[in-house]
């Protein structure tokens, strides 16, 4: 074996990983929503937040067990695209019990949105718009 080659690669840098990037804003923004739009005492608060975090620690769970199990690389993260899924559903029952009207996929705010998501993955920026926004 070579002096340069390691027995088990690194892994784990999940840091550097957009999808990592984008799940700490989703936690970091749900966490915002949920203690300032939810009332405390309602279950759903915990559940997106934990939905949220669930996400973020599970894309880094599986970017550490890449070392040495693909597999488990897969199924966490399958947990973390299946939580996310949970918190979308969470936001979308949010909007339709207080009679929001969810935009459409091709709707010019929505557009404006994914294009302004697509620049940005630090969650500072994102902490920094939400207060001004309703």
């Amino acid at each position: 074996m070579e002096n340069d080659k390691e027995f088990i690669p690194q892994k784990g840098g999940y840091r550097d990983l957009i999808a990592f990037q984008k799940a700490t804003c989703i936690y970091d923004i749900t966490y915002y929503f949920a203690h300032k739009f939810l009332d405390r005492t309602d279950r759903t608060v915990d559940q997106m937040i934990q939905a949220a975090r669930s996400g973020r620690q599970n894309i880094a769970e599986g970017s550490a067990a890449a070392t040495t199990s693909r597999e488990t690389e897969l199924k966490l993260t399958n947990v973390a695209k299946a939580s996310l899924q949970e918190l979308l559903l969470d936001y979308e029952d949010y909007l339709r019990q207080n009679g929001l009207v969810q935009w459409g996929i091709s709707d010019v705010r929505t557009v404006k949105t994914r294009d302004i998501c697509k620049r940005h993955n630090d969650t500072e920026f994102y902490m920094k718009q939400i207060p001004s926004r309703s």
